[in-house]
Parts: structure tokens; C-alpha cells; sequence
């Protein structure tokens, strides 16, 4: 039918068409194209209908389409695509991160600089080292300009004998913070130095210059002048420096570092001989001002003398107290100027000349500047505008001294106020809990032995601040050779030994405290420091049977047994015999460290069971020790089972009097129960 159709349409379309081409066709154009769509769509129609039909022909013939193939899962394949999924999650979370983070770096290369991005980098590092070198050029003409070098080649082949000779006392160099023989000529160039800011200030303002006392300062004058070219010439030049991290010795290399600094230039300048003036404008000290230039001199000692000091708050104590007496001293000599300028004895404000003239004013200037009080009145203009200036100085200099002393005595007590800041706060804790007096006096004696001996309550915390090399130094020097001596770490690694000291840590006991006792499980190892332990036993512990003091070790075999079968249970009571400090040894530390050894571990292992060996199989657990849940509380007792009985009545009111059958014929009785209406 279908057929017949599109037969049927195509013909109308043909006869459509033709009449349009003979102009006899009545209708549009577009309708014509409207009848060509709709035979299209019919002949679309027949086809589709036919390869159904066929289809449908072939199926019945050959029966029903095999089913599609199985999907095969392979559960390894799947566990590898899960992995890859997740790794590229994990990787777009980290990009994700890093691209939202503005202040993480890119993890891929950064690309290559090009050739003419070098070219111009390297133009332009050259123009600033150039520019660079012309600068520190520029710089050191100025400077040598201002202070020429001094070349002192004849000096020195002149000095070249004394110079050797003294080799064979003081070395090539001399190291100016570990050598001792350097600190002590210090303080003999100290000495000089306070013999001249003292007496020649003193010499220049009071009328010491006498025929008599002359001779005496000038021998004074000399001996200090020696001490100083000694100093100059034969102990500056060695002094080793740092250059680069690294410590020069080499003499020459020493000698031109000292004549090329700013103190070799004052120090050349101290020791000009003005004093020969003093042949023709007559004897003063106002030619020796030029010494104080040496004041490098004097801190310098300071410093080194407050690092090889035990109590180094001593000396600044003594330091300051000097500097005080040294303004005190500088404000009697203006005065005793001022009081002859103005006239001894003119007014009641000036010095009247009688008694020692040092004396007095110093004991003026002392009122003046701590301001005691109760001074005669300035009358003149010269008088008082000294006396103000004098009272705002003595404000000023004292304050300053006092507190520069109050910084001084709070830097030396601040370890003591420390130790009384923490027992304060552990009693008062002690005190809101309302614990035990006993158990508090312990903690008081615990807190001041360890102060006493140690003069700090954490070791630990003093050695965190060195480096490790410090830590490694020290920790070497005090047990390095105790941990040598121990069977159980003969033949172990060096390193590995000295990991361990350094994972010591230290504890003090008490006398009668436990380090140790029977049954509780090691984890420690112990190294005694000081004071003795004792093996102890018997019913009340009353038993020693021996006494291990200050470098003996114990414990060292439950760092490596295991708690199986109580392989690592203490077989013995172990307490101190007074007070004891003991470096211990964690389990968990040798453990870590082990990790990094696998041949000591090994060492360790093997040494660890022939030790055991050769002291016996661990100690037995007792019953108590077997006991665990619900053996605590015993066996249950068993069912009780129902004898034959034979019920005797015994009285007027039924009471009964059982009687169980035995072999032996033997009548136990037992009395089961008595009526409430039972009467005696």
C-alpha cells in the first residue's frame, strides 16, 4: 500500500511539474515544493518500513541476537586506577594550594637566562665592582690622608733581636682571650693607666710639684712610660685576629693588622714624649695629658678579666665604686682650682688652706655631688654658678652610678631571686592542696640541695643554649670514659656513645628515696654523678648488700630485655645512701638512637643475652604477680552436693538434729535450722 503511495505521489509531482514547464500549471511554486517535501518524506517512510521488515525476517530465521560479552573486572587493575585517581587528586589539591597561596615558590625550574640578559648582567656586576673599588679607593686616600700609615722599617730591624728573644718566652702570637700570661700584663698596663689619670690630674691642680717630691715622679713618669712602650711593641704586634672566620697566626700578618688599626695610631700618640718641654718651660704635668688617650687599654682588660672570673659581678662592683671615687676625685681638684682662683681662705665657700689639701676637698666635692647637705654658702657670681653646675652634676653622676650599681647587684642575685621565685611558687602550691608537712619539708630540702650543688634547678636549660658542639664537648668530658667502661657498650660506635650522653639527664635523690625497686619495670638506665646508692633487701629493707658510688652503673641490662615472662623487672630495691645525683638513660632514648646504628644494635642484642645468661634466668614471677583479672579473686568453690540424711527430732517442738551417713560410721551433725517458736 505503501507502494502504491508513493507510485501514486510521484506521478501527481511529475504531472505537476510538466504543466509548470507548459505554463498550464494553476498553482504556485511553493506548493510544488511543498507536494516534493511530502513525497520525500513517504518515500523516506517506505524505505525505513522495508529494512524493518527485513530485520525482522532475518531474526526469526536465526533466532534471537547474542547477548553482549561479559564485562571483566580485574580487581588489580581497578586498585591501580583508584591509586592513579587518587595521586592526581592529591597533586591538583597541591597545585590548587600553591597556586592560591601568594607566597609559595614555583616547584618547576625557573627557565634559562637568555644570552643577552647575561651579557647585560655581568656589564652591570662589573660597573659596581668597579664602581665598588674607586669608592673603598677614595676611602682609604681620605684616610690616609688624615692618618698617614707609618712605615717602620728601621724599627724594626732594629727590634728584631729583642723581638726574637722574646719569642722564645711568649711564642709567635698570643691568643688575648685564653692566655693568661696576656690578661696579667693587662693589668700591669691597667696600672700604669690609673697611675696617670689620677696623679697627673692631681699634680696638675694641686702643689705636689715640690724639689723634694719631683725626683719621685719623674721615676714614676718613666716606669710607666716603659710599661707602655713594651706594650706597643712587644705584645700588640702578636695578638692573633679573625679574618674570614678563620684565626691568623702568622706574625707579619699580625704585626700589620695592629699598625694598620686606629689604636696603634693613639696608642703611638700616647707615648710622644711631651714631658721634654718640661726643659724649658719647667716641670708640669700637663704634658702628660696625652696618656689617657690609652683608655682601649683599660676596657679591654675589663672584658677579659670578667670572662676568666668565676663571679664576675665582683669586678663590675669594684669598677663602678671606681668610677665613682674618680668623679669624686675630678670635682675636688676643680675645687681646690676654683678656691685659688677665687683665694684660699677669702670667703667661707673656699678651701681656707688648712689641713691636707686632698682631704678636704675631696671631702667637699663628696657632700657636693650626693648632696648631703649643710655646705657653707656661695657669695660671689664665680661661687655659685660653680656650685649650680656643681649640683646638677652630682644629680646626674650619682643617679647614674646608683643605678648602674642597682643593674650590677640585680645581674649577680638574679639566679638567687630566681630560685626563691620557684620554691615560693612550688609551696604555695603545695599549701592550696593542703599537703602533708613531711612531703613539703622534702620538696624544701630538695629545692636547696640542688641549688647548693648545682647553683641551678635544670642543667637542661643552661646547656639548650650552647650549640650542640658545646653540648657535645661537655657531655664528652664529664661521662664519655664511665660509658667506656660499661660491658654492655664495650665495642658499640663512638657516635653512637656519644648520642647517648647526650640524651643524659640528671636527677638528684634524696636520702632513703628509691631509685628503684623489686618488680617495677626498667626503663631507665642509671650512671651515678655523686653520692652513693645501696642495694638493699630483707623484710624491712634493713639488709645492704652493696653500696655502688659516684661512677658505677646500674640497670643497664633492662634497657634491652623485653617485658616477656618479666624479663625487664628489677630484681633488686636500689636507694640512695644520702643525697645521690644520677644521670638516667631512657629506654625510649636508646631506641631512637639505635635506629641509626644497626651494628651496634646487633653488638647490643648479642651482648645483652650473654649477659643475661651469666646472670640466671629472670626472677620468678610470685603468685601476687601471676594474678591478673578476675584470678584476683580466688577459685570458685565447688557445688556443694546433698548426703543422705537422717532427721532426728530432738525436743517436744519439732527441732531436728541431721545425721549423714559415713563409711566410718562416724555421725557428723550439723544444725540446719531452729523454728522461731522454739523454747529453752
Amino acid at each position: 500500500s505503501s507502494k502504491t503511495k508513493g507510485q501514486k505521489a510521484k506521478a501527481k509531482i511529475q504531472a505537476e511539474s510538466q504543466k509548470h514547464k507548459t505554463g498550464s500549471c494553476s498553482k504556485p511554486f511553493n506548493v510544488q515544493t511543498q507536494a516534493i517535501t511530502k513525497y520525500n518524506l513517504t518515500f523516506l517512510k517506505y524505505k525505513a518500513n522495508k529494512c524493518i521488515s527485513l530485520l525482522f525476517l532475518m531474526s526469526s530465521e536465526e533466532g534471537a541476537p547474542p547477548p553482549p560479552p561479559p564485562i571483566v573486572i580485574n580487581r588489580v587493575s581497578d586498585d591501580q586506577l583508584r591509586e592513579i585517581i587518587k595521586r592526581l587528586r592529591d597533586r591538583t589539591k597541591l597545585h590548587k594550594e600553591k597556586v592560591t597561596d601568594p607566597y609559595a615558590s614555583s616547584p618547576e625550574c625557573s627557565p634559562p637566562v637568555s644570552k643577552s640578559k647575561k651579557k647585560e648582567e655581568k656589564e652591570k656586576k662589573e660597573k659596581e665592582e668597579k664602581l665598588k673599588e674607586e669608592q673603598e679607593k677614595a676611602a682609604a686616600e681620605a684616610a690616609q690622608r688624615i692618618c698617614p700609615k707609618i712605615k717602620c722599617n728601621c724599627i724594626d730591624f732594629l727590634l728584631k733581636p729583642i723581638e726574637d728573644k722574646m719569642d722564645d718566652y711568649l711564642g709567635s702570637t698570643i691568643d688575648p682571650f685564653t692566655d693568661r700570661r696576656y690578661i696579667k700584663w693587662l693589668s700591669v698596663v691597667t696600672v700604669a693607666y690609673n697611675y696617670n689619670i689620677w696623679f697627673a690630674t692631681a699634680r696638675l691642680c694641686f702643689p705636689y710639684h715640690t724639689p723634694a717630691a719631683v725626683p719621685f715622679w719623674i721615676l714614676f713618669d718613666i716606669l710607666s712610660d716603659i710599661i707602655n712602650v713594651i706594650d706597643i711593641i712587644i705584645f700588640q704586634p702578636r695578638l692573633q685576629f679573625v679574618k674570614g672566620g678563620d684565626i691568623i697566626k702568622d706574625r707579619p700578618m699580625s704585626k700589620q693588622k695592629y699598625r694598620q688599626s686606629t689604636r696603634f695610631q693613639t696608642d703611638l700618640i700616647s707615648i710622644i714624649p711631651f714631658d721634654l718641654l718640661s726643659l724649658y718651660f719647667g716641670f708640669s704635668s700637663v704634658y702628660r695629658l696625652n696618656r689617657f688617650l690609652r683608655i682601649e687599654s683599660f676596657f679591654e682588660f675589663s672584658d677579659r678579666l670578667e670572662s676568666i672570673m668565676a663571679k664576675a659581678y665582683i669586678w663590675r662592683v669594684a669598677r663602678t665604686i671606681g668610677y665613682l671615687l674618680y668623679c669624686l676625685h675630678i670635682n675636688s681638684c676643680l675645687y681646690y682650682v676654683a678656691s685659688a682662683y677665687e683665694g684660699l681662705g677669702s670667703t667661707k665657700w673656699t678651701y681656707d688652706g688648712q689641713g691636707t689639701a686632698y682631704l678636704r676637698c675631696y671631702y667637699f666635692a663628696t657632700r657636693t655631688l650626693i648632696t648631703i647637705g649643710g655646705l657653707p654658702e656661695p657669695h660671689t657670681l664665680f661661687e655659685i654658678i660653680f656650685q649650680m653646675v656643681n649640683f646638677f652634676m652630682g644629680v646626674f653622676v650619682f643617679s647614674s652610678l646608683i643605678g648602674q650599681m642597682r643593674d650590677v647587684i640585680g645581674a649577680a642575685t638574679a639566679g638567687q631571686t630566681y630560685f626563691r621565685a620557684s620554691m615560693d611558687t612550688c609551696v604555695a602550691y603545695m599549701n592550696t592542696y593542703s599537703i602533708p608537712r613531711m612531703v613539703q619539708n622534702r620538696v624544701r630540702t630538695w629545692y636547696n640541695y640542688t641549688w647548693d650543688s648545682q647553683g641551678m634547678l635544670d642543667e637542661s636549660e643552661l646547656l639548650d643554649k650552647m650549640p650542640l658542639v658545646m653540648r657535645t664537648a661537655i657531655a664528652v668530658d664529664i661521662n664519655l670514659a664511665t660509658f667506656q667502661k660499661i660491658d654492655l657498650f664495650k665495642g658499640c660506635d663512638n657516635q653512637m656513645l656519644v648520642d647517648m650522653l647526650l640524651r643524659l639527664k640528671s636527677i638528684v635523690y634524696l636520702p632513703g628515696d628509691f631509685v628503684c625497686k623489686k618488680g617495677d619495670i626498667g626503663r631507665e638506665m642509671y650512671i651515678i654523678k655523686a653520692g652513693e646508692v645501696q642495694v638493699i633487701g630483707g623484710p624491712d629493707n634493713k639488709i645492704v648488700f652493696v653500696t655502688l658510688k659516684a661512677g658505677c652503673v646500674f640497670g643497664e641490662i633492662s634497657l634491652l630485655q623485653s617485658a616477656k615472662d618479666g624479663g625487664n623487672r628489677r630484681t633488686a630495691n636500689v636507694a640512695a645512701h644520702g643525697f645521690a645525683n644520677l644521670f638516667v638513660l631512657d629506654k625510649k632514648d636508646l631506641n631512637d638512637i639505635l635506629v641509626h646504628y644497626p651494628e651496634s644494635q646487633k653488638v647490643l642484642a648479642r651482648k645483652g643475652r650473654k649477659l643475661m645468661k651469666a646472670k640466671g634466668p629472670a626472677a620468678a614471677k610470685t603468685d601476687e604477680e601471676k594474678k591478673k583479672g578476675l584470678a584476683l579473686f580466688g577459685n570458685k568453690p565447688p557445688t556443694p552436693k546433698l548426703d543422705k540424711l537422717d532427721l532426728i527430732p530432738v525436743g517436744k517442738l519439732g527441732n531436728f538434729i541431721p545425721v549423714k551417713h559415713c563409711k566410718n560410721h562416724t555421725v557428723q551433725t550439723w544444725y540446719i535450722f531452729f523454728p522461731f517458736f522454739y523454747k529453752m
